[in-house]
């Protein structure tokens, strides 16, 4: 008997134990997880924005150098008396191209002494030296090509921002100095597009010179003379000739310790850096564990509790047995034993649960991280968890489981508006024509699908044309019978999108449409950019043809229904829609699964619903027909018993005044509701999509109320 009572204590105290460990362990892991993931996360972040910055400095650049050479083709045959003789015309030359680019401020011609011949700002040019500006000093014992300065302040009377020059030499036909080409470049204007670029807290960009000498910054600086410190690891790298890298280190300028990606540019001494803060990648790990205590304290807490509970009153039961024991004898030793078996059977149900909630989350944590490669802790987890319920199962001895995103859009519209995106997909020496339709063309389709659809086209005739070329984008309507192999009847748009690329060899092009098959290096194209396209076509109820000669291009054609109807003002409904439902607003949430109604529950009162829960149709019915004030139902379509679609009938047919929000995550009644009428969200939705449709439905019900 003392050894079955030790035993059992030594069994309680082996579970406590295993209490603490266990959710230590799996806290301590999942939190090794989360740091892992955050600091991936933010590296794929850092990449990314060094990327988007790396091609906007090029575009910059080659822009200001398309205006120097503008410049440079004007003045080429014309000497210094003569360029003063054409100040005038040439000052209106300049001017108009400082002012069609944002990015200069202005564009300055001098002679061989440094003096102003025609600049950009002022008619006539004040006299004036510039010839110990490190842009002109630069080009005077040989020719350098393109210089780019450090950031500057304008001399009276040239007023304005801080800038920094990009400049070429200026020779005479037989090769002596004869002045310099410049062009005033704002720092501002990087900045500004740093600022747009890097909205996550703790962001950092900037363009800096091969030497240190910072040009723009974000955050920005206020001195203009600031340099990366050659003595840092960029600027150490910098100087070993690194072209890309990433690092950690802490600014000499603001003490900030940043993630860092660096880039040199082709051919321009500039580098363009992209970082995060360590903080904010730091915070938002410590967020995150912040959510999984929120979670797992409680629970650990209740099985610490309820252990230690099991325990102490199993050891007060032993010694009251102990205690009995010498007047009792068998009767009394079976009446003990017996009490122990129904004890330790009620703590072995109770653990067996919170084991079942410890393996449950193992499982979850399995499937947020598939792609984790070393799955070894929590295989020892999953060990230790059966370990638990094998010290159950001995305490059990002494007692013996269509698209919904499509709407009416204007063709030739969404095609002009993003024509300044294609034109900035391709290279300089590609021209795009758009030749927009004389009437208004509406078409139903997904908007975004379709500016991916073009997006692809673009880059597909890009890579077609690697000595440049022409992009031809046409659209025109037609009535169709029983066309292609889909037998299209009817009248419809079609996207004519022609290249004078390489085209398509005929042996492959019946297979261009398919995912991953490609022609392109690895590096180049993953295969998947026509079978978008041809995705798109075939979810908007159309078809797509392709024509191509070898060394003359190819040609796509999109063929999208037509629409009679005209498409909404999405304006003009989204600023009828009010921020916040009405505080007093009541919603009826339908949903028999206990998790997702908890998640819809906190969302919708987040949205400022109060929320009435139904965990089924029939419920629900009960509910309103009770004369419950219900403003708002939303409803899964998938229960038992009772759909969520045939609910929303009813309601429609017996509550007319209350609307209906159904949602889904995949559901052959999706099409059916959305042809009914009902709003319709997919799951998994998010908080401001359920807020946007809740409060969309809720204000549709007050204007026709009114």
């Amino acid at each position: 008997m003392l050894t079955a009572q030790r035993d059992s204590l030594r069994l309680l105290r082996a579970i406590l134990v295993a209490s603490v460990i266990l959710p230590a362990a799996l806290f301590s892991y999942a939190g090794w997880l989360a740091y892992r993931s955050n600091e991936d996360s933010a590296e794929r972040q850092i990449d990314k924005t060094r990327d988007i910055v790396t091609e906007h400095a090029l575009k910059i650049f080659e822009s200001v150098e398309r205006s120097i050479a503008e410049t440079s083709e004007i003045i080429r045959d014309m000497s210094d008396d003569q360029i003063r003789a054409n100040e005038a015309a040439l000052h209106e030359r300049l001017k108009r191209l400082a002012e069609g680019s944002e990015q200069i401020k202005s564009m300055w011609i001098f002679d061989r002494h440094g003096r102003t011949l025609v600049n950009s700002m002022l008619y006539p040019s004040p006299p004036g030296d510039f010839s110990d500006r490190d842009y002109f000093q630069a080009h005077l014992p040989r020719d350098i090509g393109l210089f780019v300065g450090r950031t500057l302040q304008p001399r009276p009377p040239f007023g304005g921002a801080p800038f920094f020059s990009v400049s070429v030499r200026r020779a005479t036909p037989d090769g002596r100095f004869a002045g310099v080409i410049e062009s005033s470049v704002l720092p501002d204007y990087f900045e500004g597009f740093y600022a747009k670029v890097g909205r996550e807290s703790g962001s950092y960009a900037a363009l800096v010179r091969e030497d240190g000498a910072i040009l723009a910054r974000y955050p920005a600086i206020e001195h203009t003379d600031a340099t990366v410190k050659t003595d840092g690891l960029i600027g150490r790298a910098m100087i070993a000739g690194s072209t890309e890298g990433t690092i950690t280190q802490v600014s000499s300028l603001d003490g900030i310790e940043r993630r860092v990606a660096y880039r040199k540019l082709p051919k321009l001494p500039i580098y363009v850096y992209a970082g995060l803060e360590t903080r904010t990648i730091r915070n938002m790990w410590l967020s995150q564990l912040g959510a999984y205590l929120l979670v797992g304290l409680p629970a650990t807490a209740a099985l610490i509790a309820i252990v230690m509970l099991a325990l102490a009153r199993t050891r007060r039961l032993y010694e009251e047995a102990d205690r009995r024991a010498t007047a009792e004898n068998a009767l009394k030793q079976s009446q003990r034993l017996e009490s122990l078996g129904r004890l330790t059977g009620g703590v072995a149900h109770d653990f067996n649960n919170l084991l079942m909630v410890v393996g449950g989350s193992v499982q979850k944590l399995r499937r947020r991280h598939t792609d984790l490669q070393d799955r070894r802790t929590l295989d020892m987890i999953d060990s230790a968890v059966a370990k638990g319920a094998g010290l159950t199962r001995q305490l059990l001895s002494f007692s013996r489981r269509h698209n919904v995103a499509a709407k009416l859009v204007d063709l030739g519209d969404s095609v002009t508006k993003f024509a300044d995106v294609l034109r900035q997909s391709v290279r300089s020496d590609i021209a795009i024509d758009i030749e927009p339709p004389t009437e208004r063309i509406v078409v139903e389709m997904d908007p975004n699908e379709f500016e991916i659809a073009l997006l692809n086209l673009a880059l597909n005739a890009r890579d077609a044309m690697p000595d440049g070329g022409r992009i031809s984008v046409s659209i025109r309507t037609e009535t169709l019978k029983n066309f292609g192999p889909r037998k299209l009847t009817g009248d419809y748009a079609i996207l004519g999108f022609a290249d004078t690329g390489v085209g398509i060899p005929e042996e492959i092009r019946d297979r261009i449409f398919e995912p991953f098959f490609t022609t392109k290096p690895v590096d180049r194209g993953t295969g998947l950019g026509l079978s978008q396209i041809y995705g798109f076509v075939q979810q908007s109820s159309g078809a797509i043809t392709v024509e191509s000669k070898i060394g003359r291009g190819t040609r796509f054609d999109l063929f999208l229904p037509r629409s009679a109807e005209a498409p909404a003002d999405e304006a003009a409904d989204a600023a009828a829609v009010p921020a916040q439902a009405d505080k007093t607003a009541t919603l009826l949430l339908v949903e028999d699964h206990p998790d997702v109604a908890a998640v819809a529950t906190d969302y919708a009162e987040q949205c400022g619903f109060a929320v009435v829960k139904a965990a089924s149709a029939e419920a629900a019915l009960e509910l309103l027909n009770s004369h419950r004030d219900i403003d708002l139902v939303f409803s899964d379509i998938v229960m038992p018993g009772m759909s969520g679609l045939e609910l929303a009938r009813l309601i429609r047919d017996h509550h007319p005044e209350t609307p209906v929000v159904l949602a889904s995550g995949y559901s052959d009644r999706s099409a059916s509701a959305l042809a009914e009428g009902f709003p319709l969200l997919q799951k998994p939705y998010t908080l401001e999509a359920l807020r946007k449709a809740l409060v969309q439905a809720l204000h549709g019900r007050s204007t026709a109320a009114e």
